[in-house]
């Protein structure tokens, strides 16, 4: 079994629906008073506009020539000013490894790559978000030195 992690391109949409889905599937499941169900929670057009963007990346993992991984990018710029230091940072918006093909070392290899790159963008760190409620995730990231930054809260009225 052999990973590969590669740039994404536009003949990868098709194949990559699925991985969207089941972010957005899981998203919509632990809170539908944000998240609304939608089969194609991406657009082409989007996905194309990301790859287009010098700011986004798009990388799959491949296990022979079928995708079971994807992690989608953004680079960020903090300006310096009174309040805050000036830095640069690679936001993880999105990670998914195939339900069929986890716990096969993919999303640590996914995970590898996107800390190598972020070492050739010369970015000060790399962050994401995580629902309190998605355990799973939260172990793999810490198992991989993720730490807490800092923890967003709510007060729901509705």
């Amino acid at each position: 079994m052999k990973i590969l992690i590669r740039n994404a391109n536009q003949k990868d949409y098709k194949s990559l629906l699925p991985l969207f889905r089941q972010v957005h599937d899981l998203h919509v499941f632990e809170r539908p008073d944000l998240y609304k169900e939608n089969s194609t929670p991406v657009k082409k057009e989007d996905f194309n506009n990301q790859l287009k963007d010098e700011t986004q990346h798009i990388l799959v993992a491949t296990l022979d020539t079928e995708i079971v991984g994807v992690t989608v990018l953004k680079e960020e710029e903090i300006h310096e000013n009174s309040f805050v230091n000036a830095r640069k940072i690679l936001l993880v918006n999105s990670l998914c490894v195939d339900v069929a093909s986890r716990k096969k070392g993919i999303g640590r290899k996914l995970m590898q790559s996107v800390i190598d790159f972020a070492k050739e963008l010369k970015v000060d760190s790399i962050e994401l978000g995580v629902s309190e409620s998605n355990q799973n995730a939260i172990h793999f990231y810490e198992s991989i030195g993720m730490g807490t930054k800092n923890r967003k809260m709510e007060f729901r009225l509705s």
